[in-house]
């Protein structure tokens, strides 16, 4: 997704949320028995879904604001917040991945290489509960491409209630010379697991 001289780049940011469940299987005793002498007794199983969800949730949409050809943006996508009420202390790592930028039919001066938007995590913004969050880019100077899956930040609980983390991730949109003119939209997906 090229961008031009006065057009906008804007992102949407959808939420990836991958659900994690367990299933926990407790036998019963053996029930008597109506079937023959010496066959087996049947057992009675109970299959329970425990809700030890760890969440992401992120903007819905973000409008980057201009730039010119050859020129690039800088604009916070808003916060993105970790929540982990599992079990346990399991780590869990927050990752970042953005399509390309396109505008019209999407042709090549219309379109702006992923590897042209860069993404910073910044340090935490708000925690609660007991728990380590690590920013996966602390300063604009660790800023990364997002032309592969990027670490965003990772952390763990220290103890059996909720922790929580958030961050305000910056996107640093490089605008090629020859981009056409236009309102680029492209995809940036925050998952956690």
């Amino acid at each position: 997704m090229r961008k031009a001289r006065t057009g906008l780049v804007a992102a949407r940011t959808p939420l990836a949320l991958p659900y994690l469940a367990g299933l926990l299987l407790t036998g019963a005793a053996p029930a008597a028995s109506a079937s023959a002498p010496g066959a087996p007794a049947p057992w009675t199983v109970t299959v329970a879904l425990r809700a030890d969800p760890l969440e992401i949730t992120v903007p819905g949409s973000v409008n980057l604001g201009s730039g010119t050809a050859g020129g690039s943006i800088s604009a916070s996508m808003g916060t993105v917040t970790v929540t982990d009420t599992r079990g346990g202390n399991p780590p869990w790592t927050a990752t970042v991945t953005a399509t390309t930028f396109t505008t019209g039919a999407g042709s090549p001066s219309q379109t702006i290489s992923n590897s042209d938007v860069a993404y910073w995590s910044g340090p935490a913004t708000a925690s609660s509960g007991a728990g380590a969050g690590t920013p996966g880019q602390p300063t604009a100077a660790q800023q990364v491409p997002l032309s592969s899956t990027v670490t965003a930040f990772s952390g763990h609980k220290t103890g059996e209630d909720p922790y929580s983390v958030s961050w305000a991730p910056t996107l640093v949109v490089t605008i090629p010379a020859t981009a056409a003119p236009g309102v680029y939209t492209g995809v940036v997906t925050h998952s956690v697991s």
